[in-house]
């Protein structure tokens, strides 16, 4: 959700990529919670960080606990930002609407602290 939200907010001064740590898939809670805000993340896949070894960023941020900790060193100067959200819970536990609630809450977070981010960069 943090990569559709900050290219949706910053496409005109921010080249985004987003990876994790333990990649699966994009979960439909997610999809339609941004769908909701005019975001479509339907194409999105979840990536391994592996898959950016060796490139240099400006900015490396992290929006959980785990991927701080585990967060390979990438090469040059990139500032690390780390904020920790929820995790929301795995598909398995409780119920879709309830999971929803969750994830909608979590990507207004990610959406309020991502566009200050973003206006303090510009």
């Amino acid at each position: 959700m943090a990569e559709g939200i900050l290219r949706n907010i910053g496409s005109d001064i921010i080249d985004v990529e987003s990876a994790g740590v333990e990649p699966s898939s994009v979960r439909p809670e997610a999809v339609e919670a941004m769908r909701e805000i005019g975001i479509d993340i339907s194409g999105n896949r979840s990536k391994s960080v592996d898959e950016f070894s060796g490139q240099n960023f400006d900015y490396i941020i992290t929006v959980c606990d785990n991927a701080k900790e585990t967060c390979p060193v990438f090469p040059g100067s990139a500032a690390r930002i780390h904020r920790s959200f929820d995790d929301p819970p795995p598909a398995d536990v409780g119920e879709y609407k309830w999971r929803l609630e969750i994830f909608r809450r979590v990507r207004d977070e990610l959406r309020s602290w991502l566009t200050d981010f973003a206006n303090q960069i510009n």
